[in-house]
This record gives C-alpha cells, sequence and structure tokens, in this order.
C-alpha cells in the first residue's frame, strides 16, 4: 500500500513539473514572437519612413524643375513673337550674300564690320558688314518709312546712349521697326514698345554673341 501511494505521488509531482516545463517553454515562444514582432513593426516603418522622405524629396525636386521651367517660359515671353535662328554660318566672304531672313541676324559675312559703338547711320548700310557687326554682340535696330518720326527719333537717341548698337534704316522688311541681334530677331509697330529696352538689355553683348568684346570701333562707317 505505501509503495502505491508513493508511485501515485510521483506520476502526479512529474505531471506538474511537465506541465511548469510546458508553460515555460509557451512563455519563452511568446517572448521571441513578441521581439520578432516588434523587430519586424520597426523595420517596416523605418522603410516607410525612409520611403516616404525620398518621395517627398523626389516631389520637391519635381516641383522645383517645374517652378524653373515655368520661369524660363515666363522670361521667354517678354520677347512674344520673336524668330530665332541656329548654327548659322560665320565664314568671311568678298560679295553680296544671300541670306535666309531679312533683314539678316547671323551667317557668312564681309572681314570687315559695320562701326556699331551707338552710331545712327541715316542710309541703308550693306548687310555683309552690318551682320559682321552683330557677331560682335551689336544690336542692329532698322526701321521703314512707316515708323514714325517720334519713333525714330526715340530710338537714336538709345542706340547713341548705347555702345555696341547701331541704326539705319531697311525698306525689305515687313515691320516698321525691327530688332536685330546675332541669331534673334523682333518685330515691332512702336518704339514705346517695352519689349525694346528687354531687347537691348538681353542681347548687347548678350549670351548669343559669337566673339564677344570684339571691337565695335574702327570698322566700315558708312
Amino acid at each position: 500500500m505505501g509503495s502505491k501511494g508513493s508511485k501515485t505521488k510521483g506520476t502526479a509531482a512529474d505531471r506538474r513539473a511537465k506541465i511548469e516545463e510546458l508553460r515555460r517553454a509557451e512563455k519563452a515562444r511568446e517572448r521571441r514572437y513578441r521581439i520578432i514582432t516588434i523587430t519586424s513593426v520597426t523595420v517596416i516603418v523605418a522603410g516607410l519612413a525612409v520611403g516616404g522622405y525620398f518621395l517627398v524629396d523626389a516631389s520637391d525636386k519635381k516641383d522645383e524643375k517645374e517652378a524653373k521651367v515655368t520661369s524660363s517660359v515666363v522670361r521667354t515671353g517678354e520677347f512674344k513673337g520673336m524668330k530665332t535662328w541656329k548654327n548659322l554660318g560665320r565664314t568671311h566672304v568678298q560679295g553680296t550674300v544671300e541670306y535666309a531672313m531679312s533683314p539678316p541676324v547671323g551667317g557668312n559675312h564681309n572681314q570687315v564690320w559695320q562701326n556699331c559703338n551707338g552710331d545712327v547711320y541715316t542710309k541703308p548700310l550693306t548687310k555683309e558688314n552690318a551682320v559682321h557687326s552683330l557677331e560682335h554682340g551689336a544690336v542692329w535696330v532698322t526701321y521703314t518709312d512707316k515708323a514714325s518720326k517720334e519713333d525714330v527719333e526715340a530710338l537714336t537717341a538709345r542706340v547713341k546712349k548705347t555702345p555696341y548698337s547701331l541704326m539705319s534704316p531697311y525698306q525689305e522688311q515687313d515691320s516698321p521697326i525691327v530688332l536685330n541681334a546675332w541669331g534673334n530677331q523682333l518685330d515691332v509697330q512702336k518704339a514705346s514698345d517695352p519689349r525694346v529696352a528687354d531687347f537691348f538689355k538681353k542681347f548687347v553683348q548678350g549670351k548669343q554673341t559669337p566673339e564677344p568684346g570684339a571691337y565695335c570701333t574702327n570698322g566700315k562707317t558708312s
């Protein structure tokens, strides 16, 4: 009888020990699970934060790029109607040249430039000499007999006070007044057009100049 009771007590103790061991193992698994879960969530949140940064950064750069594009359009809008030409010839030649535009704003030209140190001419110029002046960074103002006396006087005053500019009559053009720089041309109707001042500011010795700083004196005078 005593032996049987002792055996029963031992079996119960073993069961309790086994249950306790299982509970400890379960708690250990729960701790590991919590650690894994917390770590995973932390990684995901960090990834989302970094990804969000790059998305915001990319968005900001896109907005910045679009803003630059918009501002460049506004700058171009100052010269609405302006025509431009690229890859114009620059060879010195003798005789006449057939130009693709009238007045010409670039192309092969005479080796002697027209004086353009604020020079105002009352007679038409030889195109090939005037084009050489544009190559030096001058703005050439041309006008027809349809331009009013007041406009001619206003443009004359502007040219005379502006180095690297010249002015002359030119009947073979559609507009009463045309502003010419190397590769660029703008028709205007009146000297009071605000684009006149903008054109001078942008193109007198502007970035379009093939030979910046070249002489506008010691050339042809008539």
